[in-house]
Parts: structure tokens; C-alpha cells; sequence
């Protein structure tokens, strides 16, 4: 295969076409064979995602609206819209750099110093450095405020105590971003820093965590007296909490247009299954009702990019989101088993899952990870409707 950049012509349409020539002649073979495969939550094919994001990189189309200083190309916000909506069109593998590429990266232009950018961006571009997100903890997930790692200034470097959990793909991560506890004098938001510390030290034990779908996307992080220089601090020292609740607004963000292109295709193929089988007439109203939810997602991002991309500050819709997408995909997961009915509810040989079975497991966590619907439903609640704050922790 060839390692040529792909042009990117200043047209979007154009470079829309160029883009369908290029994965028509790259996606073969073995990523062929593996049309689908991964998602944000889901680690299937990991080796398999990561060979691809070599081959995307190598064409120049990792981080297209980054400047060419931190490895990108300096593209327009349209053009990466066209970029992950062709992507996801395709069936190309999902990205294993998501967490580095989506999440960290971003939260590193707007907060790091021009020296931490120049050593991480170019790097997480070429797909040689993954990232592992380090905030929730055994007993500060929704209530991240309430967490108790700690990082402490020894000489010239920070010593982390403490433990990470539901780190997606941290056991593939060579660095984490890690949340602490700065300032143990101060109370909840105050005194936090996020700090980043590499991986290959003493000091740091990852430990997947298997899911009842019998993946292992996740792990939680040990940290006893595990170090990583001063100067690794995003942000000023003492207040992460303003540059976590940054990385969090990425995340629920920039992640949400391919993961919904794949609603599309399960949605599609549910009626498509419909249209074969005798259903009962309300489970086919419920699956048209999952068809417009799923129209609705989309055209709620879209808003929110448009926005993003004319240097808007998102609408409301972009905080009732997350919550309408895992409620809604749960339904459609839910109907959708329903319809296969005596098809899903078996499995394969050597317990192998069908595709429909695994994505209902998986999707039972949606209404809690990136925020429980909940605590959703509260900042809804208090930030957009003005309704009085629930009472919390002193």
C-alpha cells in the first residue's frame, strides 16, 4: 500500500469523492474481512484497529483540522465531518487512537503549554502513543469531585497514590491523563490537577475488567508511588477540575457522529427484518419510533458541529445529548432483540455472541458511564430548565 497523502482539496465535496476512491482502494484485505468492527466501548479487533489507524495515518487524515505543527493538516471542521461520516459510511474499523485522537488530544490544544504540544500531538497523530483516561474511581464516578488520588511534588516530579477505574483501553495505553488530588487541604473541586503520567514505570498496575459480553475494554489503574515529571501539568496546578470538565464537553461531543452512523445500520437492519417477519403492529410502531429517535440524533449533532465549526457556544441540545442517545439506543437494542426473538436467544458455537446480543450487553452500560443518566437528568434539570439545585455533599 501506498503511504501518499491523500490530497485534500479545498472543495469538501470534492474531497468527499477523492476520500470514497481512497478507501475503495485501501479498505481490503484483512480490514475487508473486518467491516465494523470496534467502537468507543468495544475493543474487538484491537490489532486490527490499530493497522488501519496506521494505514489512515500514513494517508494524512488523523486530526485533518490540527495544524501541521502538531501533525494534522489545518483542514476545515466541514472537511473532518466529511472525514468521519465517510469513515463510518465505509465500515472502516473503528479507531483505536479514539481516546487519544477525540478526547485527550483536543483537551491538550485548549489547555496544555505549546511544549507538551509539540511532544504529544505529532505523536498521537502518527498512532504511535495511546491514551488512557484516569478519572472515574471506586467511589467517585458520577460524584468525580469526591475523588481521593493523590499526586504530590517531590524535587522535580509527581508521585501518584491511588486508583483508577472503567478506564476504556487503558490496558493499551502508553501514557494516562490522570485526575488528582493536588491540594489535600482543599474540598471537592478545588485543589484538583490533571496530570500526565507514562505507563512502562514501577508503580502502576493495570488490571482489565471483563464484562458480561466477556469483552475487556476496561481496567482499573493502581497507582503507589508511580512519578512522571513536574512540568506534566495541563493546565495550571490546582485547577483541573476547569480542564477535566473541558475534556468531558470533547467527549460528549466529538465521538457522538460515528457512533450514530452505526444506530443507522442497526436500525436499517432491524426493519429490514421487519419487513420479512410477521411482527406484532406495536413492536413495528416502536421500531419506527427507534427510526426517528435515531434521525434525531443525528440532526442534533450535526447542529451542534455547525455550531462548533462557526466558533458558536453549543445550544442546549448539545447537554440533553448523551442522555437522549443511551436511553434511545437501549430501546432500539431492546426492540431489535425482540423482532430477531428465538434468534438471540441462543448462542454460537463456543458461546459466541451474535452481533445484535452483543450490542444489547454492551449497551446496558451506556445510562451509566461519560454520566449516569441520573446525573443527567439533574443538569438538565438545574442548568437548562433553572429548576432549584439538589441538595449536595458539604
Amino acid at each position: 500500500m501506498s503511504d501518499t497523502r491523500l490530497a485534500i482539496d479545498p472543495d469538501p465535496e470534492k474531497f468527499r469523492a477523492d476520500l470514497r476512491g481512497w478507501l475503495a482502494e485501501h479498505l481490503t484485505g484483512e480490514f475487508a474481512e473486518h467491516l465494523g468492527i470496534g467502537s468507543t466501548d468495544d475493543a474487538e479487533g484491537w490489532d486490527i484497529r490499530v493497522r488501519w489507524e496506521k494505514v489512515v495515518a500514513a494517508a494524512g487524515l488523523q486530526g485533518i483540522t490540527w495544524p501541521e505543527a502538531w501533525g494534522g493538516r489545518g483542514a476545515s471542521a466541514e472537511h473532518d465531518m466529511v472525514l468521519t461520516t465517510e469513515l463510518a459510511r465505509a465500515r472502516a474499523p473503528y479507531r483505536a487512537g479514539v481516546h487519544g485522537m477525540e478526547l485527550f488530544g483536543p483537551t491538550l490544544a485548549m489547555f496544555g503549554t505549546e511544549e507538551q504540544k509539540q511532544r504529544f500531538l505529532p505523536r498521537i497523530c502518527a498512532v504511535e502513543e495511546f491514551w488512557g483516561q484516569g478519572f472515574s474511581e471506586p467511589e467517585a464516578g458520577s460524584d468525580l469531585a469526591s475523588l481521593r488520588t493523590r499526586a504530590r511534588l517531590e524535587g522535580d516530579e509527581w508521585v501518584l497514590d491511588g486508583q483508577k477505574i472503567w478506564m476504556t483501553f487503558g490496558m493499551y495505553a502508553d501514557w494516562f491523563y490522570v485526575l488528582c488530588r493536588t491540594d489535600p487541604e482543599a474540598k471537592r473541586h478545588k485543589g484538583l490537577s490533571l496530570i500526565m503520567v507514562p505507563r512502562d514505570q514501577p508503580g502502576i498496575d493495570v488490571r482489565p475488567i471483563r464484562n458480561m459480553a466477556g469483552a475487556a475494554e476496561f481496567c482499573e489503574v493502581f497507582f503507589d508511588g508511580a512519578r512522571t515529571a513536574k512540568e506534566n501539568v495541563v493546565g495550571p496546578v490546582d485547577e483541573g477540575w476547569r480542564v477535566a470538565m473541558g475534556a468531558l464537553a470533547v467527549e460528549r461531543g466529538s465521538v457522538l457522529m460515528p457512533v450514530q452512523l452505526g444506530y443507522e445500520r442497526e436500525i436499517q437492519a432491524t426493519l429490514e427484518l421487519a419487513r420479512e417477519r410477521r411482527l406484532p403492529a406495536g413492536l413495528r410502531d416502536r421500531l419506527v419510533d427507534s427510526w426517528i429517535a435515531v434521525r434525531l440524533m443525528r440532526a442534533t449533532t450535526e447542529r451542534t458541529l455547525g455550531e462548533l465549526a462557526a466558533g458558536e457556544q453549543p445550544g442546549p441540545q448539545s447537554t440533553t445529548a448523551k442522555l437522549f442517545q443511551a436511553v434511545e439506543h437501549q430501546k432500539l437494542l431492546e426492540r431489535a432483540t425482540e423482532a430477531m426473538a428465538d434468534d438471540v436467544t441462543a448462542t454460537g458455537p463456543d458461546y459466541e455472541l451474535d452481533p445484535v446480543q452483543r450490542a444489547y450487553l454492551l449497551s446496558r452500560a451506556e445510562t451509566i458511564y461519560g454520566g449516569t443518566a441520573q446525573v443527567q437528568r439533574n443538569i438538565i434539570a438545574e442548568r437548562l430548565l433553572g429548576m432549584p439545585r439538589e441538595p449536595r455533599p458539604v
